[in-house]
């Protein structure tokens, strides 16, 4: 799987913990949109997109089928998203 594609874009209110919003395209050919980067304590994650059962729970549309292939995409938007922030990358 190839990603060639990483787009951040920066949230710039500050009353939450969403900073950024990321899109990428895999295989050049299939894109997702959405993927949400959150801080909280000092650390950043993403969540992919979701939508909002009738319960009130989020329940992902589109996400990865295992750790190593969501830890792979989360590093390259975490990457990404620390570059166009300023930010150092954290590590691990």
């Amino acid at each position: 799987m190839d990603i060639g594609d990483v787009r951040i874009r920066l949230v710039h209110h500050t009353d939450g913990i969403l900073r950024a919003v990321a899109s990428i395209t895999i295989d050049g050919c299939f894109v997702v949109h959405d993927i949400k980067i959150f801080e909280r304590e000092g650390e950043c994650f993403i969540a992919m997109p979701s939508r909002r059962t009738s319960e009130g729970e989020y329940k992902d549309i589109a996400h990865p089928i295992n750790s190593e292939t969501r830890e792979r995409i989360q590093k390259l938007i975490l990457d990404e998203y620390y570059a166009l922030a300023g930010k150092p990358a954290a590590e691990g």
